[in-house]
């Protein structure tokens, strides 16, 4: 077993927020010399189906709690996710159901298994004990934080002070999550920045009701591909852990020049020293931008589907964007009818989710037919015999028709 400086300095590395440190320091101490690990609590809501690389800042710190010996507590927050975090939003989110938040919390278990030992991790739905709380229950937790203490929170403030409404039941989402946080009995709640106000009622919760209050330790929120906004699936721009070895090298490779560090440290977890070292080559003009995004790209890659994966992304990169040439091997489909529009082929494919997506993509100019632009939202593509489909710099698709 590691020492208790060795598992602190593992374990608040890259960490923006570990509070209270003499806390956290006195249960690592405990947990050391009693062998028994700590409880590292993650909530996640399965607002989407699909879990990206800036969910995996805080999963890959989440594994450095499992490898020094400590359980990691999964809350897939079936439940919450039908409240919606208002963390961040300046309106009231629509609502899901909850057989929509249980479907999408499938597919986050398969695709936190990518980073953390799974044998090693509870996983539980927080509808387990929120769906059959009484009401004398809700209003037993809701007695336990004052709405002065819920304005607090930077968000609601803004939106009170603006007149934007504010539903009772958007209150009592950190209550719940902070609940969460009771159930499972937390020693430690990680979540990003955006999280601290959360995290932070769930200490009081378990005050209340008697628990020893967990330390939080927040990580840093990604920036998308954009380099402006929160990675998020609705802006597009984001790399999901279940991209393809090519899409996931072609994204990162996107992204400016200005968050090439950021994305070693953050997304492909490189230590602090080889990080300051791509920092300073990148500063003196030793190391080309492109170069270094090339070895954060394969890293990246490598990480996600295996070593040696992100050479063959790197590869396949060349060809296509360097050589100009389309890919080996180039997913098929047959399409009923031998003449079709381009705005049908494009949903019909899912290369675009919507017709007015579509028409966006064509607009743009990111649409071509065997190396031709198509231009024209009307056209129609003879479709007798096979041609090659390539919307935007990655996506290249063999259709023909019947």
């Amino acid at each position: 077993m590691k020492t208790l400086k060795e598992q602190f300095d593992i374990l608040s590395d890259g960490a923006v927020d570990l509070l209270p440190q003499e806390d956290f320091i006195r249960k690592l101490e405990r947990s050391i010399a009693t062998g028994t690990p700590l409880r590292a609590k993650l909530g996640l809501d399965p607002s989407r189906p699909d879990i990206h690389i800036g969910h995996a800042v805080v999963l890959n710190k989440l594994r450095q709690f499992q490898d020094l010996g400590h359980t990691v507590v999964l809350i897939i927050g079936d439940f919450t996710a039908m409240i919606g975090d208002p963390t961040g939003k300046s309106k009231t989110r629509p609502a899901l159901t909850l057989d929509e938040t249980r479907e999408n919390g499938k597919t986050y278990v398969e695709q936190a298994a990518k980073i953390l030992d799974m044998s090693r991790t509870e996983v539980v739905y927080n509808s387990q004990w929120l769906d059959s709380m009484s009401f004398r229950e809700v209003i037993t937790l809701s007695a336990k934080y004052t709405v002065a203490q819920l304005l607090e929170r930077d968000d609601f403030t803004k939106r009170y002070r603006s007149g934007e409404p504010i539903s009772v039941h958007e209150f009592l989402y950190p209550l719940s999550q902070a609940y969460d946080s009771v159930a499972v009995r937390s020693d430690v709640e990680l979540g990003g920045t955006d999280q601290k106000f959360n995290l932070l009622v769930g200490r009081e919760i378990m005050k209340a009701y008697g628990q020893e209050p967990q330390c939080i330790l927040t990580m840093p929120i990604l920036e998308g591909t954009d380099g402006v906004e929160k990675m998020s699936k609705s802006l597009d721009n984001y790399i999901a852990l279940t991209d393809s070895a090519k899409d996931m090298f072609g994204k990162t490779m996107s992204i400016p020049d200005s968050l090439i560090a950021r994305y070693y440290r953050y997304a492909c977890f490189a230590g602090g020293e080889d990080v300051a070292r791509m920092e300073s080559e990148l500063a003196a003009g030793t190391l080309h931008p492109r170069t270094a995004k090339v070895q954060v790209s394969g890293s990246l890659v490598d990480r996600y589907h295996g070593e040696g994966a992100g050479k063959e992304a790197l590869d396949e990169f060349e060809r296509v964007f360097v050589k100009k040439d389309i890919p080996d091997v180039i997913e098929e489909t047959v399409l009923d009818g031998t003449s079709l529009d381009i705005v049908t082929i494009l949903t019909t494919t899912s290369m675009a989710q919507s017709k007015s997506e579509a028409r966006r993509l064509i607009q743009q100019g990111g649409v071509s037919i065997d190396g031709t632009k198509i231009t024209d939202p009307a056209a129609l593509i003879d479709l007798q015999a096979p041609v090659i489909l390539r919307v935007g710099k990655l996506r290249f698709l063999r259709i023909s028709g019947r």
